[in-house]
């Protein structure tokens, strides 16, 4: 079958628009195709800075025959149905319909029969339609049309079949060729097929596969850093970036004046990656960056590219020059001074939260009541010690349970109180680097400027806390930043990332700032997926309860009111603002949405955590392992059984319930052992009184299988209940012992999950 070959030839499409504008390209071609009845078996895109298009091998030559039947409104239906019908069945009068008769009566039906359409007809409607709905996320328009296009459109290249199929878009012309290399090879070439487009553009200096240029500025950049024994450091953003600002990628390794390198290396990558674009190499010895870059040209030089290198060399010198000024310039002024906090209270943090610095404080007071809380659960997770045994938030001077004697008591208490001493110094500290000169000049770096500022002033000082832990918590407080971000690991850090989110989510939504189905202008959502992320990597067992809730509020300043407490200061006591609990409740939703995404890009069902979230659970660990565990369990026979009991028992309770013969009262009577007479109710009620017990106690020690395995003795019992006992019995005495039964079932259910709230 012949193949198509698309091509928009244009002025430099914009590098990070690119990749998204295949998959743009190929959705909307594919959508197109099989709306006309053509069926595309597998559509390939491709992309450079002047030129984005696909090819598609074996379409067919026209579209599959139409031959069917439309059904359409009753004999006799008013006159606005028949028109509809005849416009959709493309009938020109009533009469062409054949009358049809079953059961309802009378009714029309449209016969179509329609030859299938050629595809070249079919591209010179669909094209047109692509070319004005493409989904730039920003185009433009020329002086002479209302077409809108990234870059002005310069042609449209369309061969099905090897013949030129014309494209008509407003004045874009549509010849049969393409352009190569604006420099090498400008001239226009004639392309026969997709393979000889490829070939001939590639003679002309022009990859059009993305994946090809990326794969040679890797490839090249590793070898000329090995030539050098030099180490690239590998930039997957970056690379993504420079494959889309060449066309035909030559890769040269310039000199950086040695001087520099006494300057950050966050610095020298940010100026390198952000304003020219050049990978950093390092010395693979001691790992430290080396003073050279690579740098990625469009052009092969006739000098080998000495002179484009040397040039690069002298705009980096000018971009680092200045960096130096302004990290010298922060150097002479300790990161922690009067002058910084008084600039920190200028800046406005949000117009009803106050300034930066009022959050600095927020923070600093919210990380002192989660230090001992995330102390206990690292130092539990170390030595294996169970939930059970850590001390709860409210226990400030959480003594270590699992160490048995009191010298070791005494130290651990030393060791806490140096520990909540540093996560203090922390957060005093984790916003300064905002007020620099530094952080002014590359924002991206805010934190990793702070880290090595403090760093900086190590040898000199002798700072409250941890040393370089305050250092990488002033660093990773942000993190994660993305998806595809590291988690904090340093357990200082991990405070202070915990209280700097969890700040921000409650105090936006204190002021009813809460994202939308398209707007998050605050980043709560990244906010939130960076909780759950920073608690479940490290295992950090906080009880996101009303008490927590509460102490972060005390910690706004009382001048702040809230609409629905009646003008009450949020410092009062929780019993007088019981609109905190409204917070607190939408705040424990909106992170159990978080943690559904969080398990469901893990493979993870949402209406397992659903089910679990229901019983009250405000333990994001706990309630992972125990979804991991439901999961598990529902994959088996006996999970999938008894999944189907409990639904059935549930619309038996509710049924009763509906007619008045069940209530929540009655459910909570005890089973008359001496009034089962079935065998049948007689082994249910004895595994109950097994499992139940056994489920609880295994749940009671998080040994979630052991708990389901407790369960799955029901299975048989449950089984053999439902199909040889009639629980609405007509003795009232029966029924309701019967009706208890499948209570306490649901009740050993419950101490796993609300298995009600499971689908399937």
């Amino acid at each position: 079958m012949p193949q198509l070959l698309l091509e928009f030839f244009s002025e430099e499409i914009p590098a990070r628009m690119q990749k998204r504008a295949e998959e743009d390209l190929a959705r909307a071609l594919g959508e197109k195709l099989k709306g006309a009845g053509l069926e595309p078996k597998a559509i390939k895109t491709f992309s450079s800075p002047r030129r984005i298009g696909a090819t598609i091998d074996d379409l067919p030559a026209k579209a599959a025959d139409v031959n069917e039947e439309k059904k359409g409104p009753r004999v006799g239906a008013p006159d606005q149905a028949i028109q509809g019908f005849l416009k959709s069945a493309g009938l020109k009068d009533i009469g062409e319909a054949q009358v049809v008769e079953d059961k309802k009566g009378a009714f029309y039906v449209a016969r179509i029969e329609r030859a299938g359409r050629e595809t070249g007809a079919i591209l010179q409607e669909i094209v047109p339609e692509i070319v004005r709905g493409f989904p730039w996320p920003k185009s433009m328009r020329s002086g002479t049309s209302d077409l809108a296009w990234v870059r002005p459109l310069q042609n449209i290249l369309c061969l099905f079949g090897g013949a030129h199929v014309q494209i008509s878009v407003d004045s874009v012309p549509s010849e049969a060729k393409t352009w190569g290399h604006r420099f090498h090879a400008p001239g226009a070439i004639t392309p026969k097929d997709f393979a000889d487009y490829a070939e001939k553009l590639r003679a002309a200096k022009v990859e059009i596969d993305r994946e090809a240029r990326k794969a040679k500025i890797l490839g090249d950049a590793r070898k000329a850093c090995a030539g050098k024994r030099l180490e690239l450091v590998e930039d997957v953003g970056l690379l993504e970036e420079v494959c889309g600002l060449v066309e035909w990628p030559v890769v040269l390794i310039g000199d950086m004046d040695p001087a520099f390198l006494d300057l950050p290396g966050e610095v020298i990558r940010l100026s390198m990656r952000t304003h020219q674009k050049y990978f950093a190499v390092r010395d693979p010895k001691t790992q430290k960056l080396a003073p050279h870059f690579i740098t990625v040209a469009n052009v092969e030089a006739k000098d080998g590219g000495k002179a484009i290198a040397a040039g690069n060399a002298r705009v980096l010198s000018a971009r680092l020059n200045d960096a130096r000024f302004f990290w010298e310039t922060d150097k002479k002024t300790p990161l922690d001074t009067p002058e910084r906090r008084a600039k920190l209270e200028k800046i406005v943090f949000h117009q009803k939260l106050g300034s930066v610095w009022d959050k600095v404080e927020r923070v600093k007071a919210l990380a002192r009541e989660l230090a001992p809380v995330v102390w206990a659960s690292l130092e539990a997770r170390h030595s294996g010690a169970s939930r059970s045994d850590e001390p709860g938030i409210q226990e400030q001077s959480a003594i270590s349970p699992w160490v048995p004697d009191r010298a070791s008591r005494v130290r651990n208490d030393a060791l806490l109180a140096g520990f909540i001493a540093a996560v203090e110094r922390a957060a005093e500290l984790c916003k300064m680097d905002l007020v620099t000169e530094t952080v002014g000049e590359f924002p991206e770096l805010q934190g990793q400027v702070g880290r090595q500022l403090y760093l900086a002033e190590l040898n000199a000082l002798s700072p409250q806390g941890g040393g370089e832990s305050v250092a990488q918590a002033i660093e990773d407080h942000y993190r994660p930043l993305g998806p595809n971000d590291r988690v904090p690991s340093d357990p200082v850090a991990v405070t202070l990332a915990l209280a700097d989110k969890l700040d921000t989510l409650i105090a936006f939504w204190l002021i009813d700032e809460r994202p939308t189905g398209s707007s998050d202008p605050f980043a709560l959502r990244r906010a939130a997926l960076g909780l759950v992320r920073v608690v479940l990597d490290n295992s950090v067992r906080i009880p996101f309860d009303v008490r927590l809730f509460e102490r972060v509020v005390v910690a706004f300043a009382d001048e702040l009111t809230y609409e629905e407490t009646g003008k009450v200061p949020l410092g009062a006591k929780f019993e007088q603002a019981p609109a905190i609990q409204r917070v607190y409740s939408g705040v424990l939703a909106f992170l159990a949405d978080r943690l559904k995404v969080q398990l469901r890009d893990q493979g993870k069902r949402h209406d397992l955590v659903d089910a679990v979230f229901a019983l009250g659970d405000d333990d994001l660990v706990r309630i992972v392992a125990r979804v991991e565990a439901l999961d598990a369990f529902l994959q088996t026979e006996d999970g999938a059984n008894l999944l189907a009991g409990s639904k059935r028992a549930a619309n038996i309770l509710a049924a009763e319930e509906k007619k008045g013969k069940w209530s929540a009262e009655e459910a909570g009577a005890e089973v008359d052992a001496s009034k089962l007479v079935e065998p049948g109710e007689k082994a249910l009620h004895a595994a109950l009184e097994k499992a139940l017990p056994a489920a609880r106690a295994a749940v009671e020690k998080e040994d979630f299988a052991a708990a389901m395995k407790a369960l799955a003795g029901l299975r048989a019992p449950v089984d053999a209940f439902f199909e040889a006992v009639l629980v609405n019995a007509p003795e009232e005495q029966l029924r309701r012992n019967r009706l208890l039964l499948l209570t306490r079932f649901k009740e050993a259910l419950s101490a796993v999950a609300d298995f009600s709230r499971i689908e399937g």
